[in-house]
């Protein structure tokens, strides 16, 4: 099981864990301008949202943007002090043991305080990522918002239409966050929400929690993660408690009954998606730190979908292990979203634990429309070697299953378009007791010793 941060190896800055980075050099810096239509997305793309960028100078305004921090798989296991497959176990363990918060009187997020003549997009430089999208959108912003029952505070990610002055328009896809605000407009009341821009992958990961499944305050998850209280301090206008490291805290409300048309969008799985009327949001306040630096989150992107990717791997392996207890890791791609395709891991005990795997696989998510099952022996997070496993162990006619006329996600267009989809699953293990016979793998002793760069200049 891996090991939870127990010792401040991440700190509650985004700015600090930028200066790891660079020490790391793993800080891409770019000095070029860039113009945050078009351009500054275009180069976001072309990294993947994997690579850290830091960019220096962006036509129009005069503060600096990031994007890439929270895109890497080795970076969310370097963090948590834990291997690839490890990262489940340790957010397991969080969900479990939530630790207390603490809130503080001030931080760093309030050294600059407007309440008057808010303007975003004069404010921020805020991209229009692809030709068709209606405006800029702001997408790497976690809005939070407090339970109207409990009093916990629920963070999502929600992607907001910037439609100038103090006005954005939300998406409000969350279930919790779509009932609390209709119940609220059935009574004529507005919304408190904030939205957070300027945070390390730990608290981005923490706000993937699934609030129905598990009914946690997000922030105590977070202090779980990082094994220290999430500092945090009060909104100026709105009852809602934001990270005291933030680099920038947009406050408002969303008042009922009013929309306005949000998209079309370039969205996860790389199409449009059409303009539908959605909430806006009236903002009272902006605070942000000296020099702040805006988040970026480039949609489809490796950033875009890992995040919630872990959380999904999570309930992932906690459903196939209640079918096979023999799991041993679980892996959903970002080049699936992060949600479409599945690989699963076990080690067998009998003939037919792939052929369940799969089912469970299946089952524990609507969104899940292929999964392949391999044994320990494969490297789930190396495609070549699931390929391998597929290419030398499989017969089509006995090990694939497909099931047609399938719930399917909203999001993939094959099933937005018949209304059904079809799900298929490859057991790509080997027969019981064959990989101590004809399906052993080959070996060399000390493979994993060398460094191949040990022998060439």
């Amino acid at each position: 099981m891996g090991r939870l941060v127990r010792d401040s190896v991440i700190r509650q800055s985004m700015r600090d864990y930028l200066k790891i980075l660079e020490e790391k050099k793993q800080l891409m810096i770019c000095e070029k301008e860039v113009d945050p239509k078009f351009e500054l997305g275009a180069v976001i793309k072309k990294l993947n949202g994997i690579k850290p960028v830091l960019f220096k100078k962006i036509k129009g305004c005069d503060i600096t943007a990031v994007a890439g921090i929270c895109g890497e798989r080795s970076r969310y296991a370097e963090l948590l002090n834990t291997s690839n497959e490890g990262i489940v176990f340790s957010l397991m363990e969080a969900v479990a043991n939530p630790m207390p918060y603490e809130v503080v009187s001030s931080g760093p997020v309030k050294e600059n305080i407007i309440r008057r003549n808010i303007d975003i997009k004069r404010l921020f430089p805020v991209p229009t990522f692809h030709e068709k999208d209606s405006n800029p959108f702001i997408t790497a912003g976690i809005v939070v918002v407090k339970d109207r029952k409990t009093g916990k505070s629920h963070t999502s990610v929600r992607r907001l239409q910037v439609l100038g002055g103090n006005r954005m328009s939300v998406l409000i896809e969350s279930p919790m966050l779509l009932d609390q605000y209709f119940d609220m407009e059935k009574e004529d009341e507005p919304m408190e929400i904030a939205v957070i821009l300027g945070y390390d992958p730990i608290f981005m990961v923490s706000s993937q929690v699934n609030s129905q499944i598990y009914g946690l305050d997000k922030y105590e998850v977070d202090s779980a993660l990082r094994g220290e209280p999430l500092k945090l301090v009060k909104c100026e206008t709105a009852d809602l408690l934001v990270p005291a490291y933030a680099e920038i805290v947009i406050e408002g409300f969303m008042p009922p009954k009013i929309r306005e048309k949000e998209g079309p969008f370039g969205e996860m799985a790389g199409y449009y998606g059409g303009g539908t009327p959605q909430p806006i949001m009236e903002i009272t306040a902006v605070c942000h730190r000296s020099n702040p630096i805006f988040q970026i989150n480039f949609p489809s992107s490796s950033e875009h979908v890992l995040p919630n990717g872990l959380m999904r791997e999570m309930h992932l392996y906690q459903q196939v292990k209640n079918i096979i207890p023999t799991v041993k890791a679980v892996h959903l791609p970002t080049i699936g979203g992060c949600r479409f395709h599945a690989i699963v891991s076990i080690r067998k005990t009998s003939e037919g634990d792939g052929k369940s795997a799969i089912i469970a696989a299946l089952a524990s998510n609507k969104d899940v429309k292929h999964v392949v099952v391999v044994d320990e022996d494969v490297d789930i997070f190396d495609p070549a070697d699931v390929e391998w496993a597929i290419a030398t162990r499989v017969q089509a006619d006995k090990d694939v299953i497909i099931i047609p006329g399938a719930r399917g996600s909203g999001l993939e267009p094959t099933h937005e378009l018949r209304g059904v989809t079809a799900k298929m699953g490859i057991d790509a293990t080997a027969p019981f007791g064959g990989l101590e016979g004809k399906f052993e793998r080959t070996s060399i002793p000390g493979w994993e010793r060398i460094n191949i760069s040990d022998y060439f200049r």
